[in-house]
């Protein structure tokens, strides 16, 4: 028998994610607050639920990826939420981006309830989502980690259990930010360099990609960039969501994260200016205002 799976969240990450949970042909129930992600799923042979209790009452696990702490802890524990619905025997994984303390707390709350969780942050943007190819970094009890690990499979090629303990996984995932975000800066400054010199930019990326200053963000996201196409992989709205749980995360460990405070004052201008919803390599846009120049052929549509 199909082991019996929940999905809450069908947004830019979660919609492909669920797909690929059903493809591998799980029994799965979803949820989410528009009405036409569920239905997307359905006609692929899903089963749509009224609501997050709903979802938890027909499956043994119960996936949530939705956009932050608050959302994590109404779908969890406001009316109608999973943990009205769930069983003693239910796991349930959050697979959100959130800061860890607040996936510490629900954690808690959650065992207080009687019930199990791991935190599952994943890396790998839409992309990874829809081909099933994401990093997933989990945090919890390795019991439940193995248990759940047949089902993370169906999402992900690269599956880490970080550490014991609920809050782990999802400060992997601010290294991960960390990490990308320094990446998305420093890209879209080589470009700007790389347009002021007049140099040609596709053959600039050809030349750099495959040597020592090669990436996933140069490779996924340069070619969008020179295009001057914002289709979003990850959106400006959530990276900035991301690196203010970084800044949060660094004060409490009172650790200096320069970059990142000024990335949030890139990111946080952009989103004032209407690109909250474009892909987070827009931010070439920041850079392009204090150079007063763009990158890219004479003619390019903007969006």
């Amino acid at each position: 028998m199909a082991a019996k799976i929940g999905f809450v969240g069908l947004g830019i990450m979660g919609s492909g994610m669920a797909a690929n949970v059903l493809a591998k042909g799980f029994d799965l129930t979803v949820w989410n607050r528009t009405s036409s992600k569920i239905q997307e799923l359905v006609e692929k042979g899903a089963r749509g639920a009224h609501s997050s209790a709903e979802v938890a009452a027909a499956s043994s696990i119960v996936l949530i990826c939705v956009t932050d702490e608050n959302a994590v802890h109404e779908v969890l524990f406001g009316p109608q939420g999973v943990v009205e619905g769930a069983r003693p025997e239910t796991l349930i994984i959050d697979m959100s981006t959130i800061a860890p303390q607040a996936s510490s707390d629900h954690a808690e709350k959650i065992a207080a309830c009687g019930l199990s969780m791991l935190d599952a942050p994943v890396s790998g943007s839409k992309e990874g989502a829809d081909q099933g190819t994401l990093s997933i970094m989990v945090g919890g009890e390795k019991s439940d980690f193995e248990r759940a690990l047949f089902v993370l499979e169906a999402m992900g090629s690269t599956i880490v259990h970080v550490g014991e303990s609920c809050g782990d996984g999802q400060t992997v995932k601010l290294v991960n930010q960390l990490l990308a975000s320094g990446n998305t800066l420093v890209m879209c400054e080589a470009l700007l360099f790389a347009q002021a010199g007049g140099v040609d930019l596709e053959k600039t990326l050809e030349a750099v990609s495959g040597g020592a200053a090669g990436s996933w963000m140069l490779t996924h996201r340069g070619p969008q960039v020179i295009r001057r196409d914002w289709q979003p992989g990850f959106t400006i709205d959530l990276q900035l969501r991301s690196i203010s749980a970084v800044l949060k995360a660094a004060v409490d460990n009172s650790v200096p994260v320069p970059l990142m405070n000024q990335l949030y004052e890139h990111y946080k201008t952009l989103q004032a200016q209407g690109h909250g919803q474009k892909g987070h390599h827009a931010l070439i846009k920041a850079l392009e205002n204090i150079a007063g120049f763009k990158v890219g052929p004479v003619g390019l549509p903007e969006d």
